[in-house]
């Protein structure tokens, strides 16, 4: 029998108080309304695989190669294809709001069918479209792996993912969004996690560093700023000034716990009231010895197999500890470390400890 030991690591994240080291930029905590990547999503062939590609049991990479023989006019029905430098793949990419035409941008080339590698391989011309299905450009180009898959004789080495490739630069933008900040009256910042007092500071920092009352929080997530009429430079010079104002957001008091993996995270602002806690761990360890029973020589008596079975029961335990109040998470860690327990324990007396109503903090268990 073997014993399978997990090794469980403990994370304590530690946030700074409210100074100036712990700002962030509003750039960091925020993103502007409206002005969001379009993903783009495309259906295309690779060829010039040797050998990898897909198995003539892919019925729709056979037909999609007899559709494009047949605008090069050349007729061969699906089900007589079969090669096997061929693979059928999805081809996505992600268009920025600003991205002009004649940009390129790199895309992701993943395969859909039974092939095995798409090392060597080149996309051939492939028309990306948006959700409101409008094309926005085409994509081509030789196929990145970043990794290799060698097979001969039964053994087969591979490194990394064979079956998804990149191609830098491959796809050519031809239709912009039609996005523009020229003469906007205002704009706004929405806050990646919401939150009443980020963005009261938010609205707070942008007015006392323009010097002006253009910042307006309306809620937990949005904050609006208004474009002065005579500011230097217009919206793209504001946006600029203001979003590396320096901010230091507010985080909830919040212990995080993956119990897949043993994973503990405590943040700042994590406090315990004054608790007494005695934590035991029962180990049971069961044996199985076999015990042979041998006929005497020449005996009509058969061979008799038994088994033995050992039980050990041992109990270890801290007695009874008493924690002090704790002011800050690095007094919770040295509390919990001089209880001399496992990680997986430690995820257990949090449990309890937000139980009794000891542990002032969201306790989230993912």
């Amino acid at each position: 029998m073997k014993n399978i030991l997990m090794t469980i690591a403990i994370l304590l994240l530690v946030a700074l108080p409210f100074d100036g080291s712990a700002q962030s930029r509003v750039k960091d905590l925020t993103t502007l309304e409206g002005l969001n990547d379009l993903p783009l999503v495309g259906y295309g062939i690779v060829v010039g695989l040797d050998g990898t590609g897909d198995s003539p049991r892919s019925i729709f990479t056979n037909q999609a190669l007899a559709n494009m023989l047949e605008r090069f006019g050349i007729s061969v029905e699906s089900n007589r294809v079969r090669v096997r430098n061929v693979a059928a793949v999805m081809v996505t990419a992600s268009l920025s709001p600003f991205t002009k035409v004649g940009q390129t941008v790199d895309v992701m080339v993943s395969s859909m069918g039974d092939a095995r590698s798409l090392q060597g391989g080149t996309l051939l011309l492939t028309p990306l479209i948006s959700p409101a299905e409008q094309v926005y450009g085409i994509a081509q180009g030789a196929v990145s792996i970043g990794g290799f898959s060698v097979e001969s004789g039964g053994v087969s080495v591979r490194q990394n993912a064979t079956s998804v490739g990149r191609i830098p630069g491959g796809f050519l933008v031809e239709v912009d969004q039609g996005n523009s900040i020229e003469g906007i009256e205002e704009f706004r910042y929405a806050l990646s996690d919401a939150d009443f007092t980020t963005a009261k500071r938010i609205e707070d920092a942008i007015n006392a560093s323009i010097g002006q009352q253009i910042a307006t929080a309306i809620d937990p997530v949005s904050i609006q700023v208004a474009v002065p009429t005579d500011y230097p430079g217009g919206p793209l010079a504001l946006i600029s000034d203001t979003e590396t104002v320096l901010v230091a957001p507010d985080v909830n008091a919040r212990v995080v716990i993956n119990e897949r993996t043993g994973t503990v995270i405590i943040g700042d602002g994590v406090r315990l009231s004054s608790v007494a806690i005695s934590h035991g761990a029962l180990s049971i360890s069961i044996t199985n010895t076999p015990v042979v029973s041998q006929p005497n020589a020449f005996s009509q008596g058969q061979t008799n197999v038994q088994r033995s079975t050992q039980v050990q029961v041992q109990e270890q335990g801290t007695g009874v500890v008493v924690i002090q109040q704790s002011a800050n998470v690095g007094d919770v860690a040295g509390a919990l470390n001089n209880l001399g327990v496992t990680p997986r324990d430690i995820i257990a007396i949090f449990q309890a400890l937000k139980k009794a109503g000891a542990l002032q903090a969201e306790l989230v268990i993912i």
